[in-house]
């Protein structure tokens, strides 16, 4: 094939330039943009706001764990209250955006840059992001907005808006939040997981990827199957998505139980295996989230500040805790009282990230795949090979299209939420056959840039979302502090609602 180039808008010395090398360009732009981004300001205010919040609130993600699995059972669902659908499905909905590919790929993305220490500063975001997912998802329920057909739309951009006393910075805040909410559903919630899925069958199919093909532009190949995989998660996202949140919600609550059954089992099998090796890798994980880390048996390996950065960054994508994003799903649930939705929802860092990744990051560890030339989601599904006799790779491709499959649906309805808080209900079908379309997009893009941009987009929704928790925290307590007097008093009790 003869050498082709392509006209190049970026400012580089050169008038017409190859488009590898344009890509070069943005792939360094993208990384000092998200360098920027996810500097130690975002860090420690994603971290510190959570520490904040866990004190306010006197630890509200211990004190009430009881009481946020007898909400999910149903014990306390009220048909009658407002809202959409119950506490379970708002979580279902909730974790199948949120435990998706960040739990395959993300963990091993985050093992393979920051070494093992990093799973230690993950753990940390979950503790914390517990009570930071407690006090949004309590102010979505508090200051969403009630349709005249009984739906609703909530989560930072409505609390921001009508919560804050400045009615301007409210506004400001919220619109930037559904801005970059907007984009963000197109990375973190879209090509990011078409990719991961991609990227998991290629692993599973590799004579797929590379026998069978063809070149759009000089330099970017593209298989038939990654192809054809985006052609067919866009259809299944959109036959699902179209019908709105109720149908998004009784889809996630078959296919979340089910899927995290499925990964969870095959993650415990291997680990009983090598139970034996499972204590050295704690140890490691809690080792090199101090200490710098020598990949490969490097002579510099990899620093502390490493570990933290991308632990913190990772962690925030799997349960995306201070990002916004799971309010605008509970601020749907079918209920009168937001601190009860409140408790529900910070069960979803717990069960993603203190569970899921957690096993995900020992089978790793314990089978040392991640001293292998994979990555990403072909580094766990290497782990699973390794660990299920040489089989369990095809547990993690189809565990990688379910996960994927889930987080598509919800978030488009993210996305959703935000186009129409900023352009109106008119924007909603537009959106989401825009959204649909980049699915395909995303699985035969490269997932270096993939994954980039959607971290960029991750720290610009933190940032507003966080303030607004920050400066509403006194709500959030007041609020909790009623809800629990009357828990203690028995007004809940079957036949005793109130709101006394």
């Amino acid at each position: 094939m003869g050498r082709f180039v392509v006209p190049c808008i970026f400012p580089y010395p050169a008038k017409h330039i190859e488009w590898g090398i344009c890509m070069e360009w943005l792939n360094g732009l993208l990384d000092d943009i998200n360098s920027f981004v996810w500097g130690w300001t975002t860090i420690g205010l994603l971290v510190g706001t959570g520490l904040f919040l866990t004190v306010r609130l006197l630890f509200v993600q211990i004190r009430h764990l009881g009481h946020a699995i007898a909400c999910v059972i149903g014990k306390y669902d009220q048909p009658e209250e407002s809202g959409d659908i119950s506490h379970f499905k708002a979580l279902a909905t909730a974790l199948s955006a949120t435990i998706g590919t960040g739990n395959i790929a993300g963990v091993a993305t985050a093992i393979a840059l920051g070494g093992p220490g990093a799973v230690f500063w993950m753990w940390i975001t979950a503790l914390v992001g517990m009570a930071t997912k407690f006090t949004s998802c309590t102010l979505a329920v508090k200051f969403r907005k009630l349709h005249a057909d009984g739906s609703a739309s909530g989560g930072p951009m409505y609390f921001l808006s009508l919560g804050l006393k400045n009615k301007k910075i409210g506004i400001f805040l919220g619109s930037a939040f559904a801005l970059f909410g907007m984009i963000a559903s197109f990375g973190i919630g879209n090509m990011v997981q078409a990719n991961s899925v991609v990227g998991g069958l290629s692993y599973l199919l590799p004579e797929a990827v590379t026998t069978s093909g063809f070149t759009l532009w000089y330099g970017f190949d593209i298989s038939w199957m990654s192809l054809a995989t985006g052609l067919t998660l866009s259809f299944l996202t959109g036959i699902v998505i179209l019908g709105g949140i109720k149908r998004i919600a009784h889809v996630a609550g078959v296919i979340v139980p089910f899927m995290c059954s499925f990964y969870v089992i095959g993650a415990a099998i291997i680990l009983i295996l090598n139970v034996s090796a499972i204590p050295a890798a704690l140890s490691q994980i809690v080792k090199h989230a101090f200490t710098p880390y020598a990949a490969g048996g490097g002579a510099l390996g990899i620093a502390v500040s490493q570990a933290i950065r991308f632990g913190v960054a990772r962690g925030v994508f799997s349960n995306e805790s201070g990002l916004g994003s799971a309010p605008i799903a509970h601020a749907a649930a079918q209920t009168n009282e937001p601190v009860r939705e409140g408790i529900v929802a910070m069960l979803g860092p717990f069960i993603d990230t203190l569970i899921i990744c957690t096993m995900t990051a020992l089978v790793i560890l314990v089978t040392h795949a991640n001293h292998s030339e994979h990555d990403g989601g072909a580094m766990t599904a290497h782990a699973f090979e390794i660990g299920l006799f040489g089989y369990g790779h095809y547990l993690v491709g189809f565990g990688l299209v379910f996960f994927a499959y889930s987080t598509l649906i919800a978030w488009s309805y993210y996305g959703d939420r935000c186009a129409e808080f900023l352009f109106g209900e008119k924007a909603i079908p537009i959106y989401r056959w825009v959204y649909v379309g980049f699915i395909t997009i995303g699985a035969v893009g490269g997932l270096r840039v993939i994954w980039t941009i959607a971290d960029i987009f991750n720290a610009l929704m933190a940032i507003p979302n966080l303030i607004g928790l920050i400066l509403l925290s006194g709500v959030v307590a007041r609020e909790t502090k009623h809800y629990c007097r009357r828990l203690k008093n028995g007004a809940f009790k079957k036949g005793r609602h109130s709101v006394q």
